[in-house]
């Protein structure tokens, strides 16, 4: 993590309190459909690969849509892929010819984007592979799409990474001075020990520059947050696929974090895909990471007219009508002092504590520790009241001949009926 805790503390109260964002992955992969790393997985060479450009053409896109379905859905800031592994530019460089204008489409996708995303009110994210497959000068190694070719070793003896490095500075700097704020940098990856990557070996800091590159980017944007793929701290961290146990740390301190996950495994458009979590799993995955003080950037992959599936457009709507009645208990929350109980989470916002209730249980819940800690207490969908009592722990349970809930438990009383909400919220007003 920066080592500058003021500055992290100054720029980093918008991602606290945001907690839910969108990503989307976005490139000449769409075409295929088949996966966003399908060069890589199928050993497309880069010849056959780049003909995609040929028929790239998102008539239908429309980022002032995508925005509006990023903020109906409760994201509070939304992250492109300007470039992913295959070297396709969603902008306009002066770098390459390897980009959106030179496509039938003709023209630079992230202005647009960016003004459409500042206009909704969210904040603007970048996502850029540390990777080019496409570049002559990024070497061959065991991701690459040709690491099968018969002459790998002649072709990588004519390339030079330091001329990369050079490349990769510029397209950054390109990406970072000409539109305008730009308040999060994702990097994407670094893999010097990846045992994968046997051929030329993997890549890391030093092949990247990351330390300069990590200081030009906060020199052109002063205010950015910039994630932890350089290689190098960063100012959070981003477990991939995955929840956490609890809240993350570094060096035994807590740090920012945020899981970034996918609707089907998938980060580009996967046509054939349909491993798909369901709206309720999701909703769930969000809780459980803000209860770890954590943020959930959940990713779509548009299709190549430059629409979002049904699939993708249907679970942002159902995310976006949970978070209508219940957001209070996301935005600005975090983590408890409170062991919530069995499939449960708690986050907690300032004199707010919010039990997510996974498990819909029989008329009666019991919350240790929270005896004389509550004022009062209401389902949050509807703000009706839940009854709640402190029972005596020497009380017997009826019929059983047994003792009552632990000393300082408080006992809430359910309605039998689950409320129709993906997550049920109680909120309540602590003391």
């Amino acid at each position: 993590m920066t080592t500058d805790s003021a500055r992290s503390t100054e720029f980093a109260s918008w991602f606290s309190e945001a907690r839910l964002g969108l990503f989307l992955h976005w490139g000449l992969y769409a075409l295929p459909a088949r996966h966003e790393w399908v060069a890589s997985f199928e050993r497309i060479d880069g010849e056959t690969y780049a003909r995609y450009t040929d028929y790239f053409d998102p008539d239908l896109y429309d980022p002032v849509a995508w925005a509006r379905a990023a903020k109906d859905a409760g994201m509070k800031y939304v992250v492109i892929t300007t470039k992913h592994h295959e070297g396709f530019c969603l902008w306009d460089s002066a770098l390459t010819d390897y980009t959106a204008r030179n496509t039938p489409y003709g023209r630079d996708l992230i202005a647009p984007f960016v003004e459409a995303v500042r206009a909704a009110g969210l904040k603007v994210g970048f996502y850029h592979s540390l990777l080019d497959w496409h570049h002559p000068d990024f070497p061959i190694d065991g991701h690459h799409p040709e690491r099968d070719a018969p002459d790998v070793a002649e072709r990588n003896a004519g390339r030079d990474i330091a001329r990369y490095r050079e490349y990769l500075h510029g397209q950054v700097r390109e990406l970072l001075t000409n539109y305008g704020r730009i308040d999060y940098f994702f990097y994407d990856f670094s893999y010097a020990d990846d045992p994968h990557s046997s051929i030329e070996g993997g890549k890391g800091p030093d092949d990247w520059g990351s330390s300069d590159l990590l200081a030009l980017t906060r020199e052109l944007q002063p205010g950015i947050l910039v994630n932890d793929r350089l290689g190098i701290p960063g100012d959070f961290v981003t477990p991939e696929q995955y929840q956490p146990s609890g809240p993350m740390t570094v060096d035994g301190s807590e740090v920012l974090w945020e899981a970034c996950q996918t609707l089907n495994g998938s980060w580009g458009y996967f046509r054939d895909n349909a491993n798909i979590k369901s709206p309720d799993l999701l909703v769930r995955m969000l809780v459980d990471g803000v209860s770890k003080n954590g943020n959930l950037l959940l990713n779509v992959g548009p299709t190549a007219r430059g629409t979002f599936d049904p699939v993708a457009t249907a679970s942002l709507a159902a995310i976006g009508e949970w978070m209508r009645l219940h957001s209070r208990s996301i935005y600005g929350a975090g983590a408890a002092a409170f062991a919530p109980p069995p499939d449960a989470r708690y986050t907690q916002r300032g004199d707010r504590l919010y039990l997510h209730l996974f498990a819909w249980p029989f008329e009666h819940v019991h919350l240790p520790g929270l005896a004389g800690r509550v004022a009062y207490a209401q389902l949050l969908g509807d703000a009706s009241e839940i009854g709640m009592r402190e029972i005596d722990p020497s009380t017997p349970a009826q019929n059983t001949g047994m003792g009552g809930q632990p000393e300082g438990t408080l006992t809430l009383t359910l309605p039998v009926r689950r409320p129709d909400v993906a997550v049920p919220v109680i909120e309540l007003f602590l003391r």
